[in-house]
């Protein structure tokens, strides 16, 4: 079955495996996609990550192969437009991030909106058999494919 409009969000910094395992997902369960990538502001709480113009352009480039309906924004919080756009069916994550995704149905719910359907994707592991990261990435441990570096 497919979602008319799915979501996913991120910081997306050093693009890598994972971020492509989590999108080729909601292309997979979704007709529309919104992508939401966190703001320079919003995404500094995670540290020295690049800015928003950088990873919202190495995102599009990876976009460049689907055919789907999709929309890019930025997200200045960590729910988006998810908890008020009765027009979201579901919402793809990490496990990382399924407590956020269940926050927001929370959310829906008190407001009276029907809550998403949530497709949590495991890691996609490195060579080394721990998960491919935006942070071991820019920590110099592995690439964006897993590679030990």
């Amino acid at each position: 079955m497919k979602y008319n409009k799915v979501a996913v969000g991120g910081t997306f910094d050093h693009f890598h495996k994972g971020h492509e395992k989590l999108l080729n997902e909601a292309f997979k369960i979704g007709h529309n996609v919104l992508i939401g990538v966190t703001s320079d502001e919003f995404g500094g709480e995670k540290g020295k990550i690049d800015p928003c113009s950088k990873r919202m352009s190495e995102l599009e480039e990876f976009l460049k192969r689907f055919e789907s309906n999709y929309i890019v924004k930025r997200l200045e919080e960590p729910y988006g437009p998810t908890i008020y756009d009765p027009e979201i069916d579901a919402i793809v994550v990490s496990s990382e991030t399924k407590p956020t995704a269940e926050k927001i149905n929370e959310i829906r719910e008190n407001k009276g909106m029907k809550p998403l359907e949530i497709f949590t994707i495991d890691w996609v592991l490195a060579d080394d058999g721990k998960p491919v990261s935006s942070s071991r990435i820019r920590d110099g441990e592995i690439d964006r494919d897993g590679k030990v570096v």
